[in-house]
């Protein structure tokens, strides 16, 4: 709630208290002097005299103070029961958020006073199931990733441990095959490798508070670069990356951090680009912006999948094998990374093509 409306509440209740013992104070205080200064009054005084009659002159003497003492007492007791039910509308809205807490999908009920406290309660109780939704939903993502990646690592290291005691069982081996055995092994020792800096990325994540370093950089040299070291994973899948690049394109970034991004982006389109097709990388620099786009030929992601390609822990693909399959963290660092240089990207499908479009402004 914001404070203009917490002190109106909070004004506001003040003042109906003020005015209900006020109010209900002069209606008790006139029934009260009608009834005995009126009505009653003589029968009273008979009564009395009957008595007591020494009483009886002393009360007709100070009249004035008694009735001062009964509307006092009245007074008092009509703003005891104003303010507890004050304390009672504490004591309703201390139910109405620990009902939030015990059952956050049941609607928060309070009194008509409370009104505008009703209302924030109820946002403050849908912000919190939703919450708790997308916490659990994180916290299931993470435990299949967790399970999946168990699996992974499990694999290529059977495949390892197997080959590699082929190679001390059989000391008559020949040179070609112990050669063939051990480009195995270290294939197989490098997507451990590979899956291990995975699970780092995972126990580490929280680019919020990762340090950016700008200077100036040419965003071609770079690109290149990273295309060159791509090259065996491109001939393995008979793949061309085409370059529309024009040089000299300076951009103010953290070198690191960017060639993070761009390398999984890369590593993206390669991984889901049909064999013997082309992927193009294209730069377009403006006197406001430098655009740059990823293009593969693939399978179209669908609609709502695009909606979600960026959030951590996602796989496009949750069939992938495990010989390719990631961790679900490389596009979601990506879009950070960006983010965190002012940029944004996003991912669309272009007929037979998937694009992922990166736009920064040029500072």
């Amino acid at each position: 709630m914001r404070n203009e409306e917490f002190i109106q509440l909070k004004n506001s209740l003040a003042i109906k208290a003020v005015i209900k013992i006020i109010l209900y104070s002069l209606a008790a205080i006139l029934l009260v002097s009608l009834l005995i200064d009126g009505v009653f009054n003589d029968e009273l005084a008979r009564k009395l005299s009957d008595i007591n009659r020494q009483i009886y002159l002393v009360c007709v003497q100070n009249k004035i103070i008694l009735l001062g003492i009964i509307y006092l007492i009245i007074f008092a007791i009509i703003s005891f029961y104003v303010i507890k039910e004050a304390n009672n509308n504490m004591i309703e809205i201390t139910s109405a958020m620990d009902q939030i807490l015990k059952d956050p999908e049941k609607q928060v009920e309070i009194s008509n006073d409370l009104v505008i406290l009703e209302n924030r309660l109820n946002n403050i109780r849908v912000d919190l199931v939703t919450s708790q939704s997308k916490a659990r939903e994180a916290m299931q993502k993470k435990n299949d990733l967790i399970m999946y990646m168990a699996h992974d690592l499990k694999t290529p290291l059977t495949s390892i441990i197997g080959y590699l005691t082929l190679i001390t069982d059989e000391k008559q081996m020949p040179e070609e095959l112990k050669e063939k055995y051990l480009k195995i092994v270290l294939k197989k020792s490098l997507r451990v490798e590979e899956l291990i800096n995975q699970f780092f990325d995972i126990t580490r994540y929280n680019l919020q508070d990762m340090p950016i370093i700008k200077q100036d950089i040419d965003i071609a040299i770079l690109l290149s670069q990273l295309v060159d070291e791509c090259y065996p994973m491109l001939q393995e899948k008979s793949l061309i990356c085409k370059q529309n690049i024009p040089s000299n394109i300076y951009f103010k970034g953290d070198g690191d951090k960017l060639a993070r991004a761009f390398a999984n982006l890369l590593k993206n389109a390669i991984s889901y680009s049909y064999e013997n097709t082309q992927i193009l990388i294209d730069l377009q620099s403006s006197k406001d912006k430098i655009q740059i786009t990823f293009k593969n030929k693939g399978d179209k992601i669908p609609e709502y999948k695009l909606e979600k390609i960026f959030e951590k822990f996602y796989r496009i693909d949750e069939a992938r094998t495990t010989s390719t399959g990631g961790a679900g963290l490389g596009l979601a660092i990506t879009k950070q990374i960006i983010e965190l240089h002012g940029g944004i990207i996003y991912a669309k499908n272009n007929n037979e093509f998937i694009e992922f479009c990166i736009e920064f402004y040029k500072q």
